[in-house]
């Protein structure tokens, strides 16, 4: 079972961000030292006030100190973006990190973000689908001509082949029954997104593996990705983590996301769907959803925008010895 950590790249209003990025430096420098074997990166657009860095100039400025562990995008809203330019930095990504990248992706949600770019909302899910498609084939190597709906290229190959054959994996995010059976048609891997609870999740995985069995196909990885937080005891990582994540899900309701936490008490958010604690009662919740789903490599965000240092390095030293 392997652990990974979600990094935090998100700052309050007023936050000096620049010295913030030697305390992201020394996270990832922590976190493989305690056995964490992937790192991955969110990302978004238009945050302010929340201040944030943006994801491939940072995946590229920590990779040296990432060296071995899988890198990528929790999640990289593919939407967005044109997928010639994502498939080659995605190509280039995974050379520097010699075959370590993967492309983790999903739709996105603030209408915002669209309406900057010039996309409706709406033709999410068919630039999504068409958008791996052509990926998949300019990452497959030689002269590409593709038609679709919203993209084309006629007679081109990528300026750089990936290190891997086919190109890197690409997990797919997903909230609903629908999106988690695009995931197993098309993805390499369904990454079970932070705020879900274990009991929402459960048919959810149903339904994937099922559609796997159906399309005949089988994956190796089934990532979940959680908050979490380690401390002396229960009460106290309570305590410690509560503004910080508090902080972090009020920018989302800001945001005009439809979330299951609205108007929740931080203990009501909590239950069933974080994962905080002392060493023993997280080492149980970890294994309490892993029997229950079947994953195998739990995504860690270990830090929210507030949350001190110190407290992010204990608890990512806590986790690797929970994972040892």
């Amino acid at each position: 079972m392997k652990v990974g950590m979600f990094i935090n790249t998100q700052f309050p209003e007023g936050d000096n961000v620049a010295a913030r990025v030697p305390e992201l430096v020394e996270q990832v420098r922590v976190a493989r030292q305690a056995g964490f074997s992937s790192l991955l990166f969110p990302h978004h657009y238009l945050t302010d006030p929340l201040q944030m860095l943006q994801i491939t100039p940072l995946m590229a400025y920590l990779l040296p100190e990432a060296k071995g562990m899988t890198i990528g995008g929790n999640i990289l809203l593919l939407p967005l973006l044109n997928p010639v330019h994502v498939a080659e930095e995605a190509a280039t990504l995974d050379v520097l990190s010699e075959g370590n990248f993967i492309l983790g992706v999903g739709l996105g949600y603030r209408e915002g973000e669209f309406e900057a770019f010039g996309i409706s909302l709406k033709e999410r899910s068919a630039r999504f689908t068409e958008s791996i498609a052509l990926m998949r084939q300019l990452w497959a190597g030689g002269k590409t001509t593709f038609r679709g709906k919203f993209y084309s290229v006629t007679d081109h190959g990528i300026s750089l082949k990936p290190h891997r054959s086919g190109g890197p994996s690409v997990w797919v995010a997903g909230l609903v029954e629908a999106a988690v059976k695009r995931a197993a048609r098309i993805g390499d891997a369904w990454l079970i997104a932070n705020a879900t609870t274990l009991d929402a999740t459960v048919p959810l995985m149903r339904v994937y593996r099922e559609t796997l069995a159906a399309l005949g196909k089988q994956v190796e990885e089934f990532p979940i990705s959680r908050e979490c937080y380690v401390g002396t005891s229960h009460a106290t990582a309570m305590e410690e983590c509560r503004a910080a994540l508090e902080y972090k899900y009020n920018s989302y309701a800001a945001w005009g996301m439809e979330s299951p936490t609205k108007n929740m008490t931080f203990e009501e958010m909590a239950r069933d769907r974080f994962i905080i604690g002392d060493k023993v009662s997280v080492k149980e919740e970890v294994a309490r959803w892993r029997e229950a789903l079947g994953v195998n490599h739990f995504i860690m965000r270990v830090q929210w925008p507030g949350l001190e240092q110190d407290k992010v390095l204990r608890s990512i030293r806590l986790l690797g010895e929970i994972f040892a």
